[in-house]
């Protein structure tokens, strides 16, 4: 009923789709006027477009025609000419919102509309990919539409010198990763020099696979880490007390939720084998936080599913695909942890140096936009995140999938056998088949089963990764049948009847040409080698040949009914069942998708409603039969709806939680970045010592009478800080006899005042900067407490969690402590930068001069030394060197043996 009344009134996508039918107009209408144009009148359009921004003028004012000049340039550079709904996306990424585009409807070329647009103003525009080959790619693809118009282009991506980075992203348009462009902005807050800085600013950015980047990657924060000092003996008795506690008893474990928690029991337990009152107090949270993590290790970290023992490491296995992340630890403790339950080495705890969530940083840009094929599904925590609502883009050509019923069986068993027998079935008439799985170990368990029964296929996971492009590509050639995870070929398009681009590699490969060469020729780069061009030549002509073929055997999978796709489980989230599907029926081809779901499946297990167990027993259904009821479906559906809305409360607590350290992060990168923009220091540490003297006054020096005053405290703080050695009982008197406590407060300034000048007087002696000492020194300061600032926040907030036991917002405790530790931490800046300014000595180097000439002086490795010949009316100093040639001094040496 519902679909049918918005097919009547229309949907709220429709209403926002006739709004920017307008603007589509009017760059449509511009096309045959710029297509008149000359290369040098169209690439003028640059310049034009700027003066007019400096104007007065604004970007929507200029858009119908700074679109359609990126429509004539693409045309005539790449041959490929932006179409109406890709135009109509542009627009939607221009203005800051995201725009849901199926797979295979070109969201690489629509990026070029906007970018092209918001660069113009100078500030810079960032395209966000997911990884450095499609960064790459597209930088050198789509550069030649920015740069035949006038624009620069840069590339982030890994192992790039800080020269090349800053020099990319001084570029009007920069391509790069998620990754690289956080740590970036980390690093950049970590310097001690304005040189030193790469980025300059987030003014707009355009996220591909916004999906991917902006949530799933989202649940981990990008950490940049050094070494710790922790000892990791904690870890091994923390596990030892684990071992003895029983599930029920001592602790509680959450299945659906993924959460461990301890009883009353099990706190008792802990409090007793460590000698503590209560583990919830604060002093105790690191123990807590051990505790905790181990637990998480013994009862919902799996071996060989979540992770894997291999020469005596643990290493991460990837949920998704199955691959070993080596390299990767978890966070937080919990890799430890787990290293502790395996009995293997335990290794040191990294300390946090700089940390930011995706959120919070891609939340910095003045703009922000982003494009997939599966958004909407999530747009509840695009907007409450982001603040962005998706726009649904209609396919250029009808989209003709067809989405059969699930169908749904009582166990595994029977459920992989219908798949089999569904992928007989549609194998024995020619049809390309996409099989997808959750896991390694299903795809293994299906290719056994069609290996039995002779059914020739390609099986895509982590043990053969290397081909994954390669293999996707080919899914779509007559008769295929490919079985794969779900991150199978992101970013590769299937073609119906074969990928004649792979297939001109693979030739080229048999020609003996190398890897990387290949690489270059099929790529875009403009300036490469003759050995390069020639690779190109060859890759073309291989490619026309190929395609006729390709084309031919497109036709004939055509008649079998397009792609058929079949997902042997329902994902948690609907957005990844939606990839799965969107993998088939593109630009107008046609497909059909079918997932086949078991009642042991997790999905149906943890979450699925009882009404279906209780529907399967009434119709008295065997084993092998499956039930397609349309309310079953609706049911799956609704529970995949749950999962995601608890995963996305999850995650909004979480940031929560990180937008109070995000708030303190903001004031202290802040004023960082002003120090290194040259602001002047000198005034700022007046006030820190100000502040260090009214403090030292506040805690040792408020008894009405001064003879109760704390002196040997008070002297012992600020005789060590920033007042001269007998400061304070020079001044006792205006306390003792005047008993003018301010006036004395006064005095103790007025002489930190003239230690400081006489410091800078002595730093100008001996040829140091005080001002460039003044900025290192703060920056020292804030780096180190900032540091410490990051463990101890997160330390509290681990253990917050149970003030909701005592009836308290959790969240509000924390904003609450953490306010409280934000003003120690700047209390203790002040406190550091005073010292280090006021009391560091300064060792200056003597200016090296050059006595030798260049033929005469001796280079390490030139041999040993030799004994210098002395004349005998030579007399040799006590001090000078021995002549024998050991660098020691004559006394210490030869003297003894030559005078005895």
């Amino acid at each position: 009923m519902l679909d049918f009344l918005k097919k009547i009134m229309g949907s709220g996508n429709d209403a926002q789709l006739k709004k920017l039918e307008k603007p589509v107009q009017a760059v449509m209408a511009l096309e045959e006027e710029y297509r008149a144009l000359t290369d040098e009148q169209l690439q003028a359009k640059t310049a034009e477009f700027r003066q007019r921004l400096q104007n007065g003028e604004t970007e929507d004012d200029i858009l119908p025609e700074a679109f359609a000049t990126v429509r004539e340039a693409a045309d005539r550079v790449l041959g490929m000419r932006p179409f109406r709904v890709q135009v109509l996306g542009g627009i939607v990424l221009h203005q800051g919102r995201i725009a849901e585009m199926k797979t295979g409807e070109g969201k690489t070329l629509v990026a070029t509309m906007p970018a092209y647009l918001n660069a113009l103003c100078g500030e810079g525009v960032h395209v966000v990919t997911v990884n450095d080959y499609l960064a790459r790619r597209d930088s050198e693809w789509m550069g030649k539409v920015y740069r035949f118009l006038g624009l620069s282009v840069g590339l982030i991506v890994h192992d790039l010198e800080p020269e090349e980075r800053r020099a990319a992203y001084a570029c009007d348009i920069t391509y790069g990763t998620n990754n690289e462009l956080g740590f970036d902005y980390l690093r950049d807050n970590m310097v001690i020099r304005q040189d030193n800085l790469v980025q300059r600013g987030h003014a707009f950015a355009i996220v591909d696979e916004v999906d991917s980047i902006l949530i799933d990657e989202a649940r981990t924060p990008l950490i940049i880490s050094g070494q710790g000092e922790k000892s990791t003996e904690l870890y091994d008795r923390v596990d030892a007390v684990i071992r003895t506690m029983k599930p029920g008893v001592h602790f509680e474990v959450e299945e659906k939720k993924k959460v461990v928690t301890l009883t009353d029991e099990g706190a008792q337990k802990v409090e007793k084998a460590f000698g503590i009152e209560n583990i919830n107090d604060p002093d105790n949270s690191e123990l807590n936080h051990h505790v905790h993590c181990a637990l998480r290790a013994h009862n919902l970290m799996k071996r060989d599913v979540d992770y894997v023992v291999q020469n005596g490491q643990v290493i991460i296995v990837d949920e998704f695909t199955g691959r070993l992340m080596i390299g990767r630890r978890y966070s937080e403790g919990l890799h430890q942890a787990i290293e502790a339950k395996e009995h293997v080495k335990v290794e040191r705890e990294s300390k946090t140096l700089a940390t930011i969530t995706f959120q919070n940083y891609f939340r910095m840009y003045k703009k922000l936009s982003g494009m997939t094929g599966t958004a909407k599904t999530e747009e509840t925590e695009f907007q409450g995140i982001y603040a962005l609502d998706v726009v649904e883009i209609p396919t250029n050509r009808p989209n003709i999938r067809v989405d059969q019923e699930d169908m749904v069986y009582k166990n595994k068993a029977a459920k992989y056998n219908a798949v089999v027998a569904s992928i007989e079935e549609y194998h024995a008439k020619g049809q390309p088949l996409l099989v997808g799985t959750i896991s390694v170990e299903v795809s293994e368990l299906l290719s056994d089963m069609l290996r039995r029964k002779g059914i020739p296929h390609e099986v895509l996971n982590a043990k053969n990764h290397a081909k994954e492009a390669e293999i996707v590509a080919q899914a779509g050639h007559w008769g295929a049948v490919t079985i794969a995870t779900n991150m199978a070929g992101r970013g590769t398009d299937i073609s119906l009847g074969g990928n004649p681009d792979y297939l001109a590699r693979r030739a080229l490969r048999q020609e003996g040409v190398d890897e990387e060469i290949i690489e270059e020729a099929v790529g875009h780069n403009e300036h490469v080698s003759d050995e390069v061009l020639e690779a190109r030549k060859r890759y073309q002509e291989h490619y026309e040949r190929f395609k006729v073929d390709t084309d031919r055997e497109h036709e004939r999978v055509l008649q079998t009914g397009g792609l058929h796709i079949i997902g042997t489980e329902r994902h948690e989230s609907r957005r990844i069942d939606n990839q799965l599907r969107g993998r088939c029926a593109r630009q107008g081809d046609p497909g059909s998708t079918q997932f086949f779901i078991s009642l042991e499946d997790d999905l149906m297990r943890l979450f699925g409603s009882e009404r279906i167990g209780v529907m399967v027993d009434r119709l008295g259904l065997k084993d092998d039969e499956p039930l397609t009821a349309g309310l079953l479906t609706k049911q799956i559906e609704n529970a995949q709806k749950r999962i995601e809305s608890r995963n996305y409360e999850t995650r909004k607590h979480v940031l929560e939680y990180d937008d109070v350290m995000n708030r303190q992060r903001g004031i202290i990168y802040g004023q960082r970045r002003r120090v290194l923009m040259g602001e002047n220091v000198r005034d700022s540490i007046q006030r820190m010592t100000d502040h260090v003297i009214d403090f030292a006054a506040g805690r040792w020096m408020n008894g009405e009478e001064p003879a109760e005053w704390e002196w040997k405290e008070a002297t012992n703080y600020l005789e060590n800080l920033c007042c001269h050695h007998g400061a304070l009982e020079a001044n006792r008197a205006i306390a003792m006899e005047q008993e003018d406590r301010n006036a004395f407060i006064e005095a103790l300034k007025e002489d930190a005042r003239k230690f400081y000048e006489e410091r800078e007087q002595l730093m100008d002696s001996i040829h140091v900067d005080m001002r460039e000492l003044e900025r290192v020194m703060l920056l020292r300061s804030v780096d180190t407490r900032w540091m410490d600032h990051i463990d101890a926040m997160d330390q509290l907030r681990d253990g917050i969690g149970y003030r909701a036991y005592s009836g308290k917002n959790p969240v509000t405790e924390y904003q609450i402590e953490s306010g409280h530790m934000f003003e120690e931490l700047n209390h203790l800046i002040r406190e550091d930068t005073v010292r280090r300014v006021y009391q560091t000595k300064v060792e200056v180097t003597p200016e090296r001069v050059q006595t030798a000439k260049p033929t005469e002086a001796r280079m390490a490795g030139d041999g040993p030394r030799q004994p210098r010949r002395v004349k005998p009316s030579e007399k040799i100093g006590r001090n000078d060197p021995c002549p024998c040639g050991s660098g020691k001094k004559y006394k210490n040496c030869c003297m003894l043996k030559n005078e005895g």
